[in-house]
């Protein structure tokens, strides 16, 4: 174990029992325990144009509130984590290699007090720890159990309000991604039978020869469905080190190694074209990959950060499905979270420019809403940290959870009517959508230092 990982550890454990003995039992730590989906962007996007025209204020960061009222002294707790500077996916040193010393533990702070700290620092609280549990209820029951599908879950139902297609490959990584993000693996955790049917689902499908699981999805889902399923599964073996799943993990990276078009991303066919919503979830497989410990090129990761600079506008603070095309809210989010897990700094005036546009002109709102969207901007804005993050986060700990449904026989789940893309989609691609970004908190540890966005 790294030194400064030890390090990190002790100094939590210290704080938090100092945070116990000086508060009422039921107050603060007792109540802070608490990129995906199947996005169908069509060749024609509807989705109204980002500008940066059309913000009129300069965000100040110094006059935003505390997101969240504590007792425990979080400064000092954020101080004693060596958080890095940012992940270095892009680092020579690191490319290729699968040395353990060289991993970035972005998954390790999905239980325990990691978990509690974080929900701390972040802002999480009681209503979005009880908004992931129902929505993991949900989903849990959705889980078909019987027959030759066994294991998985369905776009189409059994619940109400499905997708028009099925794609069980993208339904099962889905929603093993979202009991994986609060912490569950096939070998521990309160959902463990349920991921360990999902698992074992997914390498049954599995190619031998290639490491590709959607052979069966629809011809233009299947490469958000691979990049979904090689997420879940390098999520796990990252999570397990169960030498089981190095295999399979690695064959599904390959696959993704040798589907990358020469633009430098993917898009519906191997090697062909590139779009930039595809593109992300591949970002993420391989990211994912990275701190599993498995073998990705530096080359590859060059290459894509090439090319999602081709479809950035604005000088990098806007992003567009392919180039030449105008810059979305969604795509924007998309590719500034890409960005910075390929190596950008939090310095990066355009990366401040960008975010603040999406915070103040595109805020999470019931009236307009596009989970897709919320998914990466909320990702983006909580490894940015500082008064962005206060401000969509105070908006979005109130707003999802007001939005699941809490009766009935959906209860647990979000609606897809008033989505952009979830009409579509449905409503297991929502409620998974919904839970990934009430686990931010503690999903994945935030890439910058805590202290630098204050």
């Amino acid at each position: 174990m790294p030194a400064w990982l030890v390090s990190m550890i002790l100094h939590i454990a210290l704080l938090l029992g100092l945070a116990l003995w000086t508060m009422p039992i039921g107050a603060g730590i007792s109540r802070i325990v608490l990129e995906f989906g199947e996005a169908t962007e069509q060749d024609s996007l509807d989705l109204e144009e980002f500008s940066l025209e059309s913000s009129d204020s300069q965000f100040n960061q110094d006059e935003s509130e505390e997101s969240v009222p504590t007792e425990i002294d979080i400064q000092s707790l954020v101080e004693a984590i060596e958080f890095s500077e940012p992940v270095d996916v892009v680092s020579p040193d690191m490319g290729g290699l699968a040395s353990d010393e060289l991993v970035q533990p972005m998954f390790s702070g999905r239980s325990g007090a990691m978990k509690s700290a974080l929900m701390a620092m972040y802002g999480g609280n009681q209503e979005t720890m009880d908004a992931v549990e129902r929505g993991l209820r949900w989903l849990a029951r959705q889980q078909d159990t019987k027959g030759t599908d066994a294991g998985s879950w369905s776009m189409r139902g059994p619940f109400d309000d499905g997708s028009y297609a099925e794609n069980r490959v993208a339904a099962t990584a889905m929603a093993l991604l979202a009991f994986q993000g609060d912490g569950n693996t096939h070998l521990d955790g309160p959902y463990k039978t349920v991921v360990e049917r999902g698992l074992k689902y997914l390498l049954r499908i599995q190619s031998r020869r290639n490491g590709f699981f959607a052979s069966q999805a629809p011809s233009h889902e299947r490469s958000y469905a691979q990049a979904q399923a090689t997420i879940a599964i390098c999520e796990l073996y990252a999570m397990t080190k169960d030498s089981t799943l190095r295999a399979p993990a690695q064959a599904a990276v390959d696959y993704a190694l040798d589907a990358q078009s020469s633009e430098g991303g993917w898009r519906y066919e191997p090697r062909q074209d590139s779009d930039l919503s595809v593109t992300g979830w591949y970002v993420m497989a391989l990211t994912s990959a990275q701190s599993a410990g498995l073998k990705v090129p530096f080359s590859t990761l060059s290459v894509i950060h090439g090319y999602v600079e081709s479809v950035g506008v604005y000088e990098g603070a806007g992003y567009s499905y392919q180039r030449g095309r105008p810059a979305t809210p969604a795509m924007t989010a998309e590719g500034l979270l890409c960005r910075q897990y390929l190596g950008w700094g939090r310095e990066e005036e355009a990366m401040a420019i960008g975010l603040e546009t999406l915070v103040v002109d595109w805020p999470l709102s019931r009236s307009d809403m596009n989970v897709y969207y919320w998914y990466y901007a909320t990702q983006a804005l909580h490894h940015y940290g500082g008064s962005l993050w206060d401000q969509w986060n105070a908006n979005m700990r109130v707003e999802l959870p007001a939005m699941q449904v809490k009766r009935g026989r959906e209860a647990g789940s979000w609606s897809p009517q008033a989505d952009e893309w979830g009409k579509n989609s449905g409503r297991l691609f929502t409620t998974c959508l919904s839970i990934y970004c009430l686990e931010v908190y503690y999903r994945h540890l935030p890439l910058y230092k805590a202290a630098e966005s204050k």
